[in-house]
């Protein structure tokens, strides 16, 4: 598990995993009380500063002693179903390498299960895993992940994932995520076009809400769909503005040190 600051609800996601043999926290710069309330699970907590998710996810799985690895994040829950369907996976002789989990993601009370995109949520992930088995790319934010192996199924409890309070935290935590993800773009160079993105955000909008059904899930569906387009839009419009803003720095006169001496003495 990587943690920043999630003291609030670290304690509850911590309490269901008791059916494992060990629990590994990352500390991402925390400065409240996430490592303490880790520790009193019995949690073994690497402390340090990752700029990338990427590091944060590396790192975890290197401390874990285990041949399987469970992933999970604080705002997520095992209830004692999927603990004992997890067990028994594990225990039965598998045929691959990894499973992946299904997701009951939760917006307030409601569970949404369809049109999920953005990485605002997701209804199945590869989240239980042979130790080598999964590896990430570097990035600041949801790192692509690469697996290695068989593929041993899919489990059929869901993992419970309480993502946001309401619709409004939902739209800040996509300010967030889109901050983070424009980042990369700038640091891969890739600011786009204003009309490719308008073109991405409308074909992630088909995807979400009528690919992924997300009409189904009503007013919260065309919502999620509309940020999903949002994303592309505003993650290209970010990563332009850092790109120029990086230019700008760049081409400014660098002051050369006699001229600083001089100004000195002055």
């Amino acid at each position: 598990m990587c943690a920043h600051n999630d003291e609030a609800r670290l304690a509850d996601c911590l309490r269901g995993l008791s059916f494992c043999d060990e629990i590994v926290v990352v500390a991402d710069r925390c400065t409240d009380r996430s490592q303490e309330i880790a520790r009193q699970f019995g949690a073994r907590v690497i402390d340090g500063i990752f700029p990338l998710e990427s590091q944060r996810k590396t790192a975890g799985l290197s401390a874990c002693l285990g041949e399987w690895v469970l992933e999970i994040e604080p705002d997520e829950a095992v209830g004692a179903a999927l603990a004992y369907e997890i067990r028994a996976a594990i225990h039965g002789r598998p045929a691959g390498d990894w499973f992946d989990l299904p997701v009951d993601t939760f917006v307030g009370d409601r569970a949404v299960r369809h049109g999920w995109g953005a990485g605002l949520g997701e209804t199945r992930a590869p989240r239980l895993y042979r130790q080598a088995a999964k590896r990430w790319k570097a990035r600041r934010v949801q790192p692509p992940a690469t697996m290695d192996g068989r593929y041993a199924g899919v489990l059929e409890t869901p993992l419970v994932r309480r993502a946001d309070p309401d619709v409004g935290h939902a739209f800040a935590r996509l300010n967030q995520l889109a901050a983070l993800r424009a980042q990369d773009l700038a640091d891969a160079g890739r600011g786009g076009r204003l009309r490719d993105d308008i073109l991405a955000a409308a074909g992630r909008f088909w995807t979400c809400y009528v690919w992924r059904q997300g009409v189904r899930e009503g007013e919260l569906g065309f919502l999620i769909a509309l940020m999903a387009g949002l994303d592309a839009v505003l993650s290209g419009a970010r990563a332009r503005e850092l790109l120029k803003a990086r230019a700008a720095i760049a081409a400014e006169p660098a002051i050369e040190p006699a001229a600083l001496g001089v100004a000195a003495r002055r």
